[in-house]
């Protein structure tokens, strides 16, 4: 019996899900740039006391552009996870990059539908998570964090 084209999309969602779980999974099992900056340019520390997940981001900034990141912290894999594809996502971009891409991916977990996903590589992969809205602080602690580092570079402050 051959399959209708809602039964053929329902199992390309369903492999799509399960791409994305292992992504998230990956970045949760192998983080990238975990660790912490000897001089960062800016360093700032999200909490979520509603699950207790806690991220320290290190950046470290020159002529505009991310040349150095790191970060520490615990919490769910949502959480962590987040943070480990956010810092392989701005490594050696520009600030006004960064901020492009904080824009999006705020927007996609808001779940605009005005945003191009590819865009965001990756961190597409989290756009599941906007099915558990309890769960959405989780993935975007460690993007607002950036966002205070962010506003501390342009004000010159560390």
């Amino acid at each position: 019996m051959t399959p209708t084209k809602e039964e053929e999309y329902s199992q390309q969602e369903a492999q799509l899900d399960d791409l994305y779980r292992e992504v998230i999974l990956d970045h949760y099992r192998n983080p990238r740039y975990r660790g912490s900056l000897p001089a960062p340019t800016v360093s700032r520390e999200g909490y979520n006391p509603l699950c207790g997940d806690e991220v320290t981001l290190d950046v470290t900034a020159k002529d505009g552009v991310v040349v150095e990141v790191a970060f520490r912290g615990s919490g769910c894999s949502i959480s962590q996870s987040s943070a480990s594809m956010m810092t392989e996502a701005i490594m050696g971009k520009t600030v006004q990059q960064v901020e492009s891409l904080f824009k999006g991916f705020t927007a996609m977990m808001q779940g605009s539908e005005d945003i191009d996903l590819e865009s965001l590589g990756d961190l597409e992969a989290l756009a599941g998570v906007r099915k558990f809205p309890v769960r959405v602080k989780c993935a975007t602690l460690a993007w607002h964090t950036l966002q205070e580092a962010l506003q501390a570079l342009e004000e010159g402050k560390g």
